[in-house]
């Protein structure tokens, strides 16, 4: 990332000391993060680290017990709404489409933040509402054209295979024109076909402006494609840096092996080393 002084941009989102609380279990512990433009930051742990309660902080479906989440300098209010009016859009671990309704339609509904016709337009339909019906619809073909999945745009959603309904919810949230996209696990039972498409969208909307925080298992995945990357583990940041730098961390690598052996298979000697 370059800029036009030696002065770092300033980060587009900053979480900072955000702790999230459930009665006496802490999901989520003072956890420092920032997303800069134009970025692609990596949020990684085990199962069960708090990577999906530290999204629900950030977006609005959870107020943090502790801490402050800012977007573009300003803190954000806890309603997911507002949030993404702000400019924080979002897709699920576990695929929230409209099963119903054509992928076109769903689309549009991710346009509603950025359309200004109320409820009296809409039922009056007049020249202003039919002109923004038309812009909206324009600007969700063409991220169905950026997707791949313009010639499915009159299909039910239900009736997209799995690699194509992951791609629908990415083009609904990126219908809201979000300057931060997050992504919960985008590529959670692809192949690897479609897993490398998934990468190349990825770096596609990067391309497009659109900074982008994604949580993800797929090892693989994460370090070829992002720029920085953080390793929660019991909902505390361990560790945070470049993927070289991440990867080639014992702690990291104790984090997801369990603390490794001290002594080889097959000696007789009891291991001494502890399970995270």
């Amino acid at each position: 990332m370059t800029t036009t002084s030696d002065a770092p941009a300033a980060p587009l989102l900053a979480a900072t000391g955000v702790t999230m609380r459930f009665g006496g279990l802490t999901a989520v512990r003072a956890v420092d993060l920032t997303v800069h433009p134009h970025q692609i930051v990596g949020l990684i742990g085990p199962n069960g680290a708090g990577k999906t309660t530290f999204f629900n902080c950030l977006t609005g479906l959870y107020t943090p017990t502790e801490g402050t989440v800012t977007y573009r300098g300003t803190r954000l209010p806890p309603k997911p709404h507002l949030v993404t009016t702000a400019g924080i859009a979002r897709t699920f671990q576990n695929i929230r489409l409209f099963a119903n309704m054509t992928v076109l339609e769903n689309v549009l509904v991710g346009r509603h933040t950025r359309t200004k016709e109320g409820l009296l337009a809409a039922l009056l339909r007049g020249p202003r509402f039919h002109r923004a019906e038309k812009t909206s619809e324009e600007r969700a073909m063409e991220l169905l054209e950026f997707t791949g999945l313009a010639n499915k745009r009159h299909h039910l959603a239900r009736n997209l295979p799995y690699g194509e309904q992951r791609k629908l919810e990415i083009a609904r949230a990126l219908a809201s024109e979000p300057g931060l996209l997050l992504l919960d696990e985008p590529t959670a039972g692809m192949n690897p076909h479609e897993t490398r498409t998934t990468e190349q969208l990825v770096l596609a909307i990067r391309e497009k402006g659109t900074a982008v925080l994604v949580i993800e298992h797929d090892m693989r995945f994460i370090f070829n494609l992002c720029d920085h990357v953080a390793v929660l583990v019991q909902g505390q940041k361990l560790v945070e840096g470049t993927p070289d730098t991440v990867q080639s961390d014992e702690r990291v690598i104790a984090a997801y092996l369990g603390t490794p052996l001290e002594n080889p298979p097959g000696d007789d000697t009891d291991p001494t080393g502890d399970a995270t």
